[in-house]
């Protein structure tokens, strides 16, 4: 299918933010590109238009039945004004696992790659030139079938829109502050937990509030079935440096299989860290915390790369993780991945993208 573009008007286009001022998630940029499916048909009126609101029919099965699946990636203005995408063939990928686990229309990979460069190449102006910002891009597939009853849907909106976004956290790459939730949970076996479902952050946020409340940034979730073993912290997977290995959680059902994720154990991995994939008991955490052998933990995802955790509270007790500062391998993890991403050195995996 050719992807039909039209370009917004100049009274369509908005207004361009302050580069200190973007925060992450606030503005969006002057086009969207949108794709419907109906069964029998299948794909069909691919377009990059002006970015507009969507029009939905109250009984649009999205909004009963949670029929949404979403991923998150990034574009990057490299040092020559070049623009770069990061393993955006892994995200496409993904979402067509999440949609298939949601009983949802799977989308063509090529298609997909195709809609995402030209709307980036054609919004590129929106890219923000300062080092740690970028332009964030939300894939998002959704069930629009009018229709009330408890089955897949027959018709699917999949869009994409964009926008320019600085630091994930507002205090910048500095440790956070993590709750570990014993009395809710993310995700149990056979569920959801290991796509990404809009259903999994909505039931994430009673837990996540709480965290707030106390001072914490976010949670720290364990297994449903005996909620000894660490998960995921927030949105993003989570690693822990103990003695001379870097553990994270395995994939098994109840844990996002991270694109960053990946990046981190293929990243620490050439610079000679022992990677471990196993489980790991909230116990043994707190037991490495009190022996001094725990010296390191960060968390790895889309948003905000590598987020160092300065402090875990757990069962009414705070500990410190490196003094609450920022370990050296945190730091050096984080800086290698935003030069690979942003073409700043060379990239032996092959991830980087180049859209213009």
């Amino acid at each position: 299918m050719e992807i039909k573009i039209i370009e917004a008007a100049p009274d369509q286009r908005k207004p361009r933010p302050e580069p200190d001022k973007l925060g992450f998630g606030r503005y969006f940029t002057d086009h969207m590109f949108c794709m419907k499916y109906k069964e029998g048909k299948g794909w069909y009126d691919p377009v990059i238009e002006p970015y507009h609101q969507l029009t939905l029919d109250p009984t649009a099965m999205c909004l009963h039945y949670g029929q949404e699946v979403f991923e998150g990636l990034k574009a990057y203005r490299g040092p020559a004004g070049e623009v770069y995408l990061f393993r955006p063939q892994e995200n496409i990928r993904r979402m067509n696992v999440s949609a298939a686990r949601l009983c949802m229309a799977q989308i063509d990979e090529s298609i997909f790659f195709e809609a995402l460069k030209k709307l980036v190449a054609l919004d590129c102006d929106w890219i923000p030139q300062e080092k740690g910002s970028s332009l964030y891009i939300r894939p998002t597939l959704i069930a629009t079938e009018a229709a009330l009853g408890v089955r897949p849907a027959e018709e699917y909106l999949f869009f994409i829109i964009t926008g320019p976004v600085g630091a994930y956290y507002a205090q910048g790459f500095s440790p956070t502050r993590i709750y570990v939730s014993e009395e809710y949970v993310r995700a149990a076996p056979g569920g959801t937990g290991a796509v990404k479902a809009a259903g999994n952050y909505a039931a994430s946020l009673y837990a996540s509030r709480i965290a707030t409340d106390m001072g914490y940034t976010q949670v720290l979730w364990l297994d449903a079935l005996e909620k000894r073993y660490v998960e995921e912290v927030g949105t993003s997977n989570i690693f822990f440096l103990i003695g001379d290995e870097l553990i994270t959680p395995p994939l098994g059902g109840t844990i996002l299989p991270g694109v960053t994720r990946d990046s981190v154990i293929s990243l620490a991995g050439r610079l000679g860290i022992k990677v471990v994939q196993r489980p790991l008991t909230i116990d043994e955490v707190v037991s490495a915390l009190e022996e001094g052998t725990l010296t390191e933990s960060f968390a790895s995802g889309t948003a905000a790369i590598i987020s160092p955790v300065g402090h875990i509270f757990y069962r009414g007790k705070e500990y410190a993780i490196n003094g609450g500062k920022t370990g050296d391998l945190s730091e050096k993890l984080f800086n290698e991945m935003l030069q690979i991403q942003y073409g700043m050195k060379d990239d032996p995996f092959g991830w980087r993208v180049r859209v213009l």
